[in-house]
């Protein structure tokens, strides 16, 4: 089911830090039943052992509803700040201007992450979402997926039944699921053909292939896909006359410092006098090792990965054109726009 939402952003002093759900309740009078979603970043390093991740995902499961879902991505380095992003059902069901989709796949064997099955269950799930609630893909503008990875254990058990894992690398498999994660979020959305030989093609191109719309993160907290979906409303929409009325736009970045992509976005926003409510982008190091054809040493850093360089740059590129360091930026942009680059979605409010 869609339903017309409002999203409101609180910092947090920790990844075990709840209390913004007390300040929802007292400055905008939003209950714990209201949430859709939590959406967060947390401090810790954005890799397989991110513990920080499965700490605020298991706090915040405890606080909203079976129903919804927590997604944490995380990593907040550079500039970036902790800190998590509500999505709330309007009260009485007034419509807002954009609406929210909640849904999880089923769980996946370890075999399985990374592959056509992950791509196939992802497809199902956000077109069983969208059927559902009779939303069209053309007015989607995100779908948000976290997703599952290998462990060492997981790789153990795989090799233990006689099968090949998508990789023997921990680390790599993250990069793995979300591709997988895009691909399905690609066909869904109908921006690339869902036929069994296009999937394997996308699968063996390792990122030629991608979603404008996709923003895929993963983690050891969950087996499953958690899935959000914000979308446009297909009519003009008049919000209640206490509230403003939310808009939503989103695009692409080509590389890490697209600053013109951002701004195609952000100044038609503040012509109507509006203000950002939140950014969700992706990063990643480009894989030719180049930026506008000078070389980067992200990929070579031995000390720290090139995801957390991505997030940096990207994070300072985003807070710098809103003013505002609490934005989503997630590392590992996989089939999640152009190899290089991220997607990007932008929500705000006007009056």
């Amino acid at each position: 089911m869609a339903f017309p939402i409002r999203l409101f952003k609180y910092s947090t002093n920790g990844p075990e830090d709840t209390t913004p759900l007390d300040r929802l309740r007292t400055e905008e009078g939003f209950e714990a039943d209201d949430v859709l979603a939590v959406v967060g970043k947390s401090e810790g390093n954005g890799c397989v052992n991110d513990f920080s991740r499965t700490l605020s995902s298991v706090v915040w499961h405890s606080r909203i509803p079976p129903t919804s879902i927590a997604v944490f991505s995380g990593g907040t380095e550079g500039a970036l700040n902790p800190h998590v992003t509500f999505v709330v059902k309007e009260q009485g069901g007034e419509s807002t201007g954009v609406v929210a989709l909640v849904g999880r796949t089923r769980k996946f064997e370890p075999e399985e992450v990374g592959s056509s099955v992950q791509v196939r269950e992802v497809e199902k799930t956000i077109k069983g979402m969208m059927a559902e609630a009779n939303l069209p893909p053309s007015l989607v503008h995100l779908a948000l997926c976290k997703c599952p990875l290998l462990t060492t254990s997981k790789i153990s058990s795989i090799l233990a039944k006689g099968l090949e894992p998508i990789t023997t690398d921990t680390y790599s498999s993250m990069g793995s699921s979300r591709y997988a994660a895009a691909l399905g979020i690609a066909v869904a959305l109908e921006e690339m053909s869902g036929s069994d030989e296009a999937i394997a093609e996308g699968l063996r191109s390792g990122g030629e292939s991608w979603s404008a719309r996709a923003s895929c993160s993963s983690g050891a907290e969950l087996d499953d896909c958690h899935i959000l979906l914000l979308a446009g409303e297909p009519h003009e929409v008049k919000p209640l006359p206490e509230r403003k009325r939310l808009g939503i736009s989103s695009g692409y970045m080509k590389d890490a410092i697209d600053a013109q992509a951002l701004l195609a976005i952000l100044d038609p926003i503040a012509a109507q006098g509006g203000r950002v409510v939140q950014v969700f982008v992706k990063a990643e190091a480009s894989p030719s090792g180049l930026v506008r054809n000078k070389r980067h040493t992200m990929s070579t850093d031995s000390d720290v990965h090139s995801t957390r360089h991505a997030r940096a740059a990207v994070g300072g590129l985003v807070a710098g054109l809103t003013g505002d360091t609490a934005v989503y930026v997630s590392g590992g942009a996989e089939g999640q726009g152009p190899p290089g680059g991220g997607s990007l979605t932008v929500v705000y409010e006007v009056a």
